[in-house]
């Protein structure tokens, strides 16, 4: 039979493990991945309500961290590769600080206008072709409860919600899904020069985003510094359409470790 001190060592030992494992934890997620779950739809259909995954923080270098009790030799930005443009980024809000997702679609120097809805960078404009109609139910999404915005509307509950559905190709090849639901104030912009060390961010369900064409002042994201992006969304993990990750018979099991276009 153990005596008291032995137990108490046990114990201890247990204790001790598990403060490490999660500190380790802790380093890991602050260095490597972040995980981040999609609360709205200004990403669809690339990114539904509901989608979960986990952004890597090593494509564009080492996020900025203060490393808790010197736990950490690594701190600053190092081995910065740049941003490319159609990557799908999470940054911090350059006024409030919170966590936005959206796709780079400008690049320090670049001139970036919406005409139309039709999107042009550096006086040309984007290929666009006609991909169909997105449909969903028109229902509360997700743990806030929006209901979508439809190009059919009105829709009654549970009736079906449509959005054109578009492929655009950016400058460098890169392809990927946007959604038009009708006019809107954004579909005719200015041009926007991005200024030097800064982004210009747009979501890809065009008219549901309040992104880089929204200056900061109105709640826009406006031009977004380098320092405030924090990594790449490369993989979808996880995915439920539900108001609970409990609710095991919403989850979009086609979803699960989809590559992110």
């Amino acid at each position: 039979m153990a005596s008291k001190a032995e137990k108490q060592d046990g114990l201890f030992e247990t204790v001790k493990t598990i403060v490490y494992a999660l500190l380790i934890a802790g380093v890991f997620r602050t260095l490597f991945f972040q995980p981040f779950w999609i609360p709205s739809a200004s990403m669809k259909d690339t990114l539904l309500v509901g989608d979960f995954l986990f952004v890597n923080k090593m494509a564009y270098g080492y996020a900025k961290v203060s490393c808790p009790f010197s736990l950490c030799p690594i701190s600053g930005r190092l081995f910065a590769s740049q941003p490319k443009r159609g990557d799908v980024v999470v940054f911090r809000h350059p006024v409030n600080g919170q966590d936005f997702i959206k796709r780079l679609i400008g690049l320090p120097g670049d001139k970036i206008q919406v005409t139309n809805g039709l999107l042009s960078i550096n006086g040309k404009p984007v290929v666009v072709k006609p991909d169909g109609v997105f449909t969903e139910i028109y229902q509360r999404q997700g743990p806030v409860g929006n209901y979508p915005q439809c190009a059919n509307a009105p829709v009654g509950i549970g009736g079906i919600c449509k959005k054109d559905k578009f492929i655009e190709t950016l400058p460098n090849g890169v392809s990927h899904s946007i959604l038009e639901i009708g006019p809107r104030r954004a579909d005719n912009t200015p041009v926007f020069t991005v200024p030097e060390g800064k982004y210009f961010f747009m979501g890809d369900n065009r008219d549901n985003s309040t992104d880089s064409r929204f200056a900061q002042s109105e709640g826009g994201v406006g031009f977004v510094p380098f320092e405030n992006l924090i990594g790449r969304a490369d993989r979808i993990m996880f995915s439920s359409a539900g108001r609970s990750l409990l609710y095991f018979w919403t989850w979009r099991s086609d979803r699960f470790f989809k590559r992110i276009e």
